[in-house]
């Protein structure tokens, strides 16, 4: 593949960045459709994040995803937002306009509902009850998620009691009944839940495991965990082991890059059992 002055650059800016998956993925997507492209990983100290994102007009980038921690400061320094963004309040992916005004979008919402599609989950039937653990960016758009897809009751449990109850009041004028949970209910809090979703950091590689009684789930439930290193968290093997629905991270991963990758280069990359395979085993090795 050549690369000249023509190439279309894009990235991720992270802190740290060197685990991000989204280099391969999107670097094996544009080898496959033959595109004079590049997307490479941006570390970014979080105090240079405003600095770093006015600079992708400069550098001549097309945009960059933005991981942690940087979703909610990335979107201060843009000039615009899509409704997902102003909604959810946090940022994943810049793209550069025609004008060098840089608009800041939120895909993880679409992305986390198109896993759920991709795994065939039903949980989200009219009214549904969903416990949601976490109150970060990710949490935010999975609030968001869930509401596109028409539960009636969502809980938010959090290590904080007080971000869980700012993640409440952010979506307070959303015609659904949102409840933040103290932390050490958050089992109790699964009674008439037909998902749950972990949006912590708990259960990924180097981390502690999350420590959740999933008896009071229904056998109908489904359990999320957007965590996607390793691809089968503490979380899922228990779920598994209880014969109950699991969707990994992965495929939120996958989902949520793919209209970014579209608004950048031109074309809308092809889920592929090829990628997964590609991702899965990227993901195995670096645990190992």
């Amino acid at each position: 593949m050549t690369i000249s002055g023509r190439a279309k650059i894009a990235g991720v800016i992270g802190w740290p960045v060197a685990q991000s998956r989204s280099p391969l993925m999107h670097n094996h997507w544009i080898s496959t459709l033959g595109l004079e492209a590049a997307y490479v990983p941006l570390a970014v100290k979080p105090e240079n994040i405003e600095r770093a994102v006015r600079a992708l007009p400069a550098l001549g980038f097309q945009g960059a995803n933005v991981t942690v921690p940087h979703k909610e400061a990335a979107l201060k320094a843009c000039d615009g937002l899509d409704a997902a963004a102003r909604r959810i309040g946090a940022v994943n992916t810049i793209v550069v306009r025609e004008d060098g005004g840089l608009e800041g979008r939120n895909t993880d919402a679409v992305g986390f509902a198109e896993s759920l599609r991709a795994a065939s989950c039903s949980a989200g039937n009219a009214g549904a009850t969903a416990l949601v653990l976490g109150a970060g960016g990710a949490a935010r758009a999975i609030v968001a998620a869930l509401i596109d897809l028409k539960f009636g009751h969502i809980r938010i449990a959090n290590r904080t009691d007080a971000r869980a109850s700012a993640v409440a009041a952010a979506f307070s004028a959303e015609k659904v009944k949102i409840e933040p949970i103290a932390w050490d209910q958050r089992s109790d809090a699964l009674d008439g839940a037909s998902l749950l979703v972990n949006t912590t950091s708990l259960g990924m590689v180097g981390q502690p495991p999350l420590e959740i009684d999933l008896a009071p789930l229904s056998q109908g439930a489904v359990v999320a965990d957007i965590v996607y290193s390793p691809l089968a968290t503490p979380l899922l093997r228990a779920a598994h082991e209880l014969g109950l629905t699991t969707v990994g991270g992965l495929r939120m991963l996958i989902e949520q890059a793919r209209p970014g990758f579209a608004a950048w280069f031109g074309q809308t990359p092809p889920v592929t059992r090829e990628l997964i395979e590609m991702l899965e085993a990227d993901v195995r090795a670096r645990a190992g």
